[in-house]
């Protein structure tokens, strides 16, 4: 098996509730999906990271992160293995809002740069709310949001809403992946 049938295995038996749930959007899912029961394993991570790399070969791209709390873990293990693997990136995580003490700072990491190309990630697209707060705060700055990348789209809209924003998304799985 390939990393991506590795990692579609490790996120249907780990990350998916088959139950009723309320979502962040406020709507009802008869799944829930927590990415970061396998971001945050050792094998799930290291696969998460590789795939992400395939995805990054040939986009030119100067830094990767997302908003703080789904972004977190893929972030981190995101670096050893770009590293690994020779691409030099810049990794940063941003914050829901920015802090009201120190550095006041809603992106952490070493500092973007106006005109640098970045990627965001995160563990799933519902409405895309997550990823779009991370693309405003980054084109604050002058970043160029190359594209979006998730572990899972939900198929609910988030995808058309960052399309529309002028986001390019690649998901590494839909929900009909999963046969949901």
């Amino acid at each position: 098996m390939n990393n991506r049938e590795i990692l579609k295995e490790l996120l249907d038996a780990r990350a998916f509730e088959r139950r009723t749930v309320v979502l962040s959007s406020g709507k009802t899912s008869h799944y829930y999906f927590d990415g970061r029961k396998v971001s945050l394993n050792p094998q799930g991570a290291y696969l998460i990271a590789q795939i992400i790399c395939d995805m990054l070969m040939n986009e030119n791209v100067d830094a990767v992160g997302g908003l703080t709390m789904g972004a977190d873990p893929i972030v981190g293990a995101l670096g050893p293995v770009a590293y690994q693997r020779g691409l030099n990136l810049s990794l940063f995580i941003v914050r829901k809002e920015a802090k009201k003490h120190g550095t006041r700072q809603q992106i952490e990491g070493p500092p973007l740069l106006p005109g640098q190309r970045v990627v965001i990630v995160d563990d799933v697209i519902t409405t895309g709310g997550s990823v779009i707060k991370a693309v405003q705060a980054v084109r604050e700055i002058g970043c160029e949001v190359v594209k979006a990348i998730a572990l899972v789209d939900r198929l609910e809209g988030g995808t058309k809403n960052l399309e529309e924003m002028g986001v390019r998304v690649e998901s590494m799985f839909t929900a009909a992946d999963f046969g949901l």
